[in-house]
């Protein structure tokens, strides 16, 4: 081969990867979007399941404090379960099996609101979890944090 021919497949091959990676990082962050999506519905379904439970009474009196007005104390007490009543008074009522990772910042921490908050606020008042968001700063594409999905 010539030093020309190298040249030419080297620019060729620099062209091609350039292109290569801007895709594969869009790629990577699609998939991290869908994963936040799927775990951000799954805790709010357990959260829900939560409220329904506490309010057809089938939580027992340990589950339910004053000002949890039928949500859980914590994201922990959606696996770890909570005593039911009547029948189901001797089993745990459990709503995951366990926390869902954040992609984005690689935990199982996640930043919660209580039902007293105000919807914007980005600090917890501890007395029950009603919704729940992201700890990671980054924006999607569409220039939206991902903390307010």
């Amino acid at each position: 081969m010539t030093l020309v021919e190298l040249i030419v497949a080297f620019t060729i091959l620099m062209i091609l990867t350039t292109m290569a990676v801007p895709l594969a990082r869009s790629n990577v962050r699609r998939h991290q979007e869908r994963d936040l999506r799927l775990a951000l519905e799954q805790i709010r379904a357990a959260i829900d399941k939560y409220k329904d439970a506490a309010d057809g009474g089938k939580l027992g009196p340990d589950a339910i404090g004053i000002d949890t007005f039928g949500y859980p104390k914590t994201l922990e007490s959606l696996v770890e379960g909570v005593k039911g009543t009547g029948q189901g008074a001797d089993t745990k009522l459990k709503f995951l099996r366990r926390i869902p990772m954040d992609p984005f910042t690689r935990t199982r921490e996640w930043s919660v609101r209580s039902m007293q908050d105000d919807p914007k606020s980005t600090g917890w008042g501890g007395q029950n979890v009603f919704d729940v968001y992201t700890k990671s700063t980054e924006k999607a594409a569409d220039g939206t944090p991902y903390a307010d999905w």
